[in-house]
């Protein structure tokens, strides 16, 4: 009997997926090389020692001239458009080693519309608003690189605050996010130590300096992101303390990361996230689930994070020493263990749920890595982030113990409202760790609304249902004529946003119009067809406005749509907890 072209999509997706697994049973991933980690850790390596790594410098070098864009410019990925960020970063380190293409110059000028410090300054702040978190780290990096020729403009960031205890951050409205307590201390060191001297603050800075090095992994590596930790090595060495155990144990991280062409990426990967994706993708099509669920539940924090201060039993995004705990990676490794275990209950299900609820901000959301903080972008809570725990907790809560279950329910409910409140009057929500380049504003409400109501339809609660219809119509209303989803109405279609909506508008079963998701469903195929079905798409934000593509995202959102739909052709009547274990 001759497959249908569903299910010649599922195995070939499904093929794809297992051929990428690691020997330790979990998915690596692979992240697309990055411009703006590349000019930051050439830099750093330039400038800590540019003769003793000077073979590693020419690689990147050669790298980013054989990246640039037709008009002297740079995206974040090498599949993204002109990217100020990425550009400025790369003529600094270009300045620096003296290979500065014309085109870039006349693209900074032209951006800019001025080379001067003032005009840069501006530029870069006005881009980045009150969120320090990025563009005070490029400024020093410019200045260090002679491409600014004043300090005084360069905003000065507390390096004193990080000797107070975490719980006290919140208060102080610090003007970067909290995990980037690093280049707050590094970056706030160098800009004082380039400024007025004052007493009071010049006697922090050796405190300071122990914080620090506390923060640092073993691997060196600062959240595994070549750019966060080639920040904090040359403004080390720019401070004097190129000699330094952080500043060695920096650059060493960087050596080590680099690639085979001269590149890196924007982190190490996303073991823990694409591991759960795929667990989610496959199902039960999955051998010897009992070992990854083991290697799973290993890669659970049993301690408390001397990084954020988060208590054990969460989960970060990978299993290198770099990882903070946060909880969308807390969420998926509930959810995947759910799936692999067939709903068997043990203690690292306790202790996640436990993370997941102090986790919980007063507003009823939940935020990514620590409660509290609220002010800057990246710390808010996120209806994406809320939703899967709601899902984690929904899956979970009638395993639990009376205590607990009932401490969970009261936070479902919260959850829920907050989610209401959050929902735009056409239905939508805005993701936070998610967008489209080709978007205006970058933003994809998109992305959110479908992931949202994707979670939303697996929860057995009237307000979960009134709200993912609501978000049904959104997506329905954002449809494109070729049947794919952009980030938002007539944003250019893209596989991976496809996906996801047609995962959520299938749920819906027989409430959707059929010829939506059929339409869906064609977008796939043809890109299945025409080859071009994992083709990289730049749809991962990592911090400020920084674009990647991974791998995995087009084979697990794509192979998860594709089941979903064949479920709704098989029958309309399945309820969500087999759902969710196809």
């Amino acid at each position: 009997m001759q497959k249908s072209k569903t299910d010649t999509m599922i195995e070939y997706l499904q093929h794809e997926l297992l051929k990428r697994r690691s020997e330790d049973g979990l998915w690596t991933g692979f992240l697309s090389s990055s411009a703006i980690s590349t000019a930051v850790s050439v830099f750093a390596l330039f400038i800590e020692d540019k003769e003793k790594h000077a073979s590693l410098i020419q690689k990147g070098i050669h790298w980013l001239h054989s990246h640039m864009l037709p008009d002297g410019s740079w995206g974040d990925s090498p599949e993204s458009p002109s990217n100020m960020t990425a550009t400025l970063l790369s003529y600094a380190t270009l300045s620096a080693t003296g290979e500065v293409p014309e085109k870039t110059r006349q693209y900074i000028l032209n951006h800019f519309k001025g080379l001067t410090d003032q005009h840069i300054i501006k530029g870069v702040l006005s881009y980045y608003g009150k969120d320090l978190t990025f563009s005070a780290p490029i400024l020093v990096m410019c200045a260090l690189a002679g491409v600014i020729s004043s300090w005084k403009e360069i905003p000065q960031l507390p390096f004193e605050v990080s000797v107070l205890p975490q719980k006290l951050f919140r208060f102080f409205k610090l003007p970067v996010v909290s995990y980037a307590i690093p280049a707050l201390i590094a970056v706030g060191i160098l800009r004082y130590k380039k400024g007025r001297k004052n007493a009071i603050r010049q006697s922090f800075i050796a405190p300071s300096l122990r914080i620090l090095t506390k923060l640092q992994p073993s691997n060196g590596g600062f959240l595994e992101a070549a750019p966060l930790t080639g920040f904090v090595a040359m403004c080390m060495c720019g401070s004097g303390f190129q000699k330094h155990t952080t500043t060695q144990k920096a650059i060493e991280f960087l050596t080590d990361s680099v690639r085979d062409d001269g590149s890196w990426p924007i982190d190490t990967n996303l073991s823990s996230w694409v591991t759960a994706l795929s667990v989610r993708a496959l199902g039960n099509s999955i051998e010897n689930p009992e070992y990854l669920a083991s290697q799973i539940k290993n890669n659970a924090f049993t301690y408390k994070h001397h990084f954020t201060g988060a208590q054990e039993g969460g989960w970060g995004w990978t299993n290198l020493p770099g990882s903070v705990p946060d909880a969308d990676d807390t969420a998926g490794a509930l959810v995947a263990l759910h799936i692999l275990t067939k709903g068997k209950f043990n203690l690292h299900i306790e202790k996640g749920i436990k993370w997941l609820l102090n986790l919980q901000n007063s507003d009823g959301g939940i935020p990514t890595f620590c409660k509290g903080w609220g002010k800057l972008p990246f710390d808010k809570s996120s209806p994406d982030i809320t939703a899967h725990t709601l899902l984690s907790f929904h899956l979970w809560k009638d395993e639990l113990d009376p205590a607990l279950k009932k401490k969970c329910i009261r936070s479902m409910d919260r959850m829920l409202n907050w989610m209401n409140k959050e929902q735009a009057a056409d239905g939508s929500w805005y993701p936070l760790w998610f967008g489209d380049q080709d978007a205006k504003d970058e933003r994809s409400p998109v992305y959110g609304t479908a992931i949202t109501t994707e979670y939303l339809l697996e929860i057995d609660h009237p307000l979960s249902k009134e709200m993912a219809s609501r978000g049904a119509k959104y997506l329905i209303a954002t449809q494109n004529s070729d049947g794919g989803w952009g980030g938002a109405k007539d944003v250019p279609s893209k596989v991976t946003l496809t996906s996801k909506a047609l995962s959520a508008l299938a749920k819906l079963n027989d409430k959707t119009d059929i010829h939506v998701i059929t339409k869906a469903y064609d977008y796939l195929y043809l890109k299945y067809d025409n080859n071009k079905l994992l083709n990289p798409e730049p749809i991962g934000l990592y911090f400020s406005r920084l674009w990647y593509s991974e791998e995995l995202y087009n084979i697990t959102f794509a192979l998860r749509a594709i089941k979903d739909y064949k479920l709704l052709e098989n029958s309309n009547k399945l309820n969500t907890k087999e759902a969710i274990l196809l």
